[in-house]
């Protein structure tokens, strides 16, 4: 087994956070510092994840997860893409054009465009949905041996059910409900499909979520348990407990407190300066100190950044906790403990605000979409789903697919009837697949010989003032007889025939009406009707 030396970075990647500020902190931290265990800072106790870490160039996810030799090839044409649009990732397989779509469907401040916050966005999003430690024991520092099998199982069986690189599929074929929002995905458009789900399960590339902490998958990269998506972290954490104190996953015996889950050793591996006298005791299976048990179990306000107390009332959602006197909209300050909110961002709104700040509007009716209304979305405009209707004939279009021109908007039948070419033949409306020959246009069961009525749009054909025949009744009706069988010749798709002195012979009837020898491509002499080669016709002039 594999050890890690204490001080050295791991194969995988370099983490280099050391001295990197603290955004909660700012300037009262100098920096970090790792704890000699727990997963913060040992100057200002905030979690890692709150400094400014970062990663040297080894960004790509495959190294990460241990998937370098299985697809380096690609690994490396989607790096080299990624460099030439400007970007440090880009998804998989996707033409410019199509990237650019992509990107332009998720939060501009999650684009991850070199040198942007969305680069960092996405380099932390590395970091904390995939953490070392769930992926190599290399990184494990208090993973017992006794339990090492169990990592390993718990691996192999990550890696076989549940993980997948999702990708974008440029178009897709059919109109369905996103899997994510239940919104509809539109024929044609992009979406993500996770092949654990199928392609009859798409999503927008937005709503490619995990089904915890909401954030977008980083670098597609997903795990599925029972019909739901989640990043790694979060998978992990529904098969495993993970400890709240080294950010490990416990393989052997734990402690619950408070929700949170810790090995039992690291429950105690606190350091205490004031005296036992001076501090109330607060009980839970254990005795701690208030101050010492404030600082290492309690939840820190998303707020305000400071610990809530024992003795505090609080609230919390979506992993998330405040103050109760912080629990106000991010915009207008007014308390929510009694109204109704809205989140978004990791931030929260009252309706109002979020109305304004963040709603979409129908294009039809310019009203905005209230959660949980269906809508129907097409590039980047949105409707709602009682205001698609057709200009003509006014129905709802529902889940078919449309065809909007200027701002208006055709079901497909109206659109044919409007905009459609009709068949040179029949004068009806080509609704379906047809012939296009000429600039002329018919249907696949119109485009027949004119003599026997045969259907050619699979077949050879051939022209004759401005008429179509197949190759037989063509032959029959208007081509050279051959000269030796006196059958029709053909010129079409590879025939080959001789013409001589007015006369046309099929290649394997052109030969020398004495000694039967072919004349194809060679000198040739009349007598009469036959024809000679050389030879012959020397032998009958010296008779």
């Amino acid at each position: 087994m594999e050890k890690r030396d204490e001080g050295i970075s791991g194969p995988l990647t370099v983490e280099m956070d050391e001295g990197q500020p603290c955004v909660k902190c700012k300037s009262q931290c100098p920096g970090y510092k790792p704890h000699a265990w727990r997963a913060i800072c040992d100057h200002c106790k905030c979690m890692r994840k709150w400094h400014e870490i970062r990663l040297d160039g080894a960004t790509n996810v495959r190294d990460r997860i241990g998937l370098k030799n299985k697809v380096e090839q690609n690994g490396v044409q989607d790096k080299r893409t990624a460099v030439e649009e400007g970007y440090s990732w880009v998804p998989p397989g996707l033409a410019a054009d199509k990237i650019q779509s992509y990107f332009a469907r998720i939060p501009s401040e999650k684009v991850p465009k070199s040198g942007s916050p969305g680069e960092k966005y996405r380099e932390k999003q590395l970091i904390i949905q995939l953490p070392d430690q769930d992926f190599s024991m290399v990184f494990c520092k208090f993973l017992g041996k006794e339990y090492q099998q169990l990592y390993i199982d718990f691996n192999n069986e990550r890696d076989k059910t549940a993980m997948d690189i999702a990708y974008v599929k440029s178009a897709v074929e059919r109109t369905s409900e996103c899997y994510g929002c239940g919104g509809t995905v539109i024929r044609g458009d992009l979406a993500v499909v996770n092949s654990k789900l199928g392609e009859e399960n798409p999503f927008h590339p937005s709503c490619f979520v995990c089904s915890v902490c909401e954030e977008l998958l980083v670098d597609l990269i997903c795990c599925t348990l029972e019909g739901r998506i989640y990043c790694q972290r979060h998978y992990a954490e529904q098969i495993r407990p993970r400890c709240s104190g080294c950010d490990e996953l416990i393989f052997g015996e734990y402690t619950k407190l408070m929700s949170k889950y810790w090995h039992p050793n690291h429950i105690y591996r606190l350091k205490c300066e004031e005296s036992p006298s001076s501090q109330e005791l607060v009980r839970e299976n254990r005795a701690f100190f208030t101050r010492c048990y404030e600082e290492a179990y309690c939840n820190i306000c998303h707020e305000c950044g400071r610990t809530i107390g024992v003795h505090s009332k609080s609230l919390s959602y979506k992993d998330k906790h405040w103050h109760e006197e912080c629990f106000v909209c991010n915009k207008c300050r007014i308390p929510l403990t009694e109204r109704s909110f809205a989140w978004k961002n990791i931030q929260i709104y009252c309706e109002a605000c979020y109305d304004a700040a963040f709603a979409s509007r129908c294009e039809k009716c310019g009203q905005i979409f209230r959660a949980g209304t269906k809508m129907l979305t097409h590039g980047d405009k949105q409707w709602h789903k009682e205001c698609v209707r057709c200009v003509a004939c006014a129905n709802l279009v529902g889940n078919e697919s449309f065809v909007e021109v200027g701002n208006d908007i055709h079901c497909n039948s109206c659109y044919q009837q409007k905009f459609g070419s009709t068949c040179v033949e029949c004068h009806q409306i080509v609704t379906t697949e047809g012939v296009v020959y000429g600039n002329k246009l018919w249907h696949n069961q119109c485009f027949c010989c004119t003599n026997c009525l045969v259907r050619l749009e699979v077949r050879r054909f051939a022209l004759k003032d401005d008429k179509q025949y197949c190759v037989e009744c063509f032959g029959n009706l208007f081509a050279e007889r051959c000269s030796g069988c006196n059958e029709p010749v053909i010129g079409i798709s590879g025939t080959r025939y001789t013409s001589f002195e007015g006369r046309n012979w099929h290649n394997d009837c052109f030969f020398c009406a004495v000694c039967k020898a072919s004349l194809v491509e060679k000198n040739a002499f009349t007598d009469g009707t036959d024809v000679l080669c050389p030879g012959c016709t020397k032998s009958k002039i010296m008779m």
